[in-house]
């Protein structure tokens, strides 16, 4: 993970201009509606939270949130953003916190970082320890399926070629090992980056269709897979 973390503190001043705008607000308002409707309230744990842009929209809708990175670089982003939000440099291997100790835990576009089969699992796991017994763990990374990552990936600062897009069921079976029961796993996400501001409503409308379409879905850009820890009220 250190040589992640050093790749992440050399791109900090570039990542959060690395999408157009308009894109990664798309993105970051169907994320924080995804969470509202998983949990209105309360505390929050962002494992791999970057400069904090999602970890503070989180914050703005009232949640207790706690960002996590092994980069300080881009947590120095995140504390110069929102002081509402809790920085703590780590590892989502070797999560910094107690047992328990949050009711959501989540990360976005992390595990393919990761990459390492043994430290996805480790980081999974991990991420249902410290989330309290009845709490959910919510996994959204990129899909392996969808066939524009490739050439995406290809064009922005963080990614360089060491990333493993992670498979849906790779996912799910780390959360279950790591003592979780699978709430749903489905695909999201049909918007590019090269879609003009002029035409984001259109392209909005047009993701809602094909994300409810069985065959089309399954090569949505991101898998979003939802857990619940063991031993809580479902």
């Amino acid at each position: 993970m250190n040589d992640v973390a050093e790749h992440f503190d050399r791109i900090a001043t570039e990542y959060d201009d690395s999408l157009p705008p308009h894109v990664v607000e798309h993105y970051l308002r169907k994320r924080v509606a995804f969470v509202r409707g998983l949990m209105p309230a309360g505390s929050i744990l962002d494992v791999g939270c970057g400069t904090g842009v999602l970890a503070s929209r989180l914050a703005d809708q009232g949640y207790e949130v706690t960002g996590t990175d092994p980069s300080p670089g881009m947590l120095a982003y995140l504390e110069e953003r929102d002081g509402r939000v809790t920085a703590v440099q780590g590892s989502a291997t070797d999560l910094p916190f107690p047992d328990g100790g949050f009711d959501l835990t989540m990360c976005v576009a992390v595990m393919h970082h990761i990459a390492d089969p043994a430290a996805v699992r480790a980081s999974l796991g991990e991420m249902v320890r410290v989330t309290r017994k009845g709490g959910l763990i919510l996994v959204w990374d990129h899909n392996p399926r969808n066939p524009y990552w490739k050439s995406l990936m290809a064009r922005v600062p963080q990614d360089d070629g060491s990333e493993r897009l992670v498979p849906e069921a790779e996912v799910v079976s780390g959360l279950v090992a790591g003592g979780a029961v699978l709430v749903e796993s489905r695909q999201l996400g049909f918007v590019p980056d090269f879609v003009p501001p002029r035409l984001l409503p259109a392209a909005a409308r047009s993701e809602r269709v094909a994300e409810r379409l069985p065959g089309v879905r399954r090569v949505a850009a991101h898998n979003v897979v939802v857990a619940r820890r063991h031993g809580g009220p479902s």
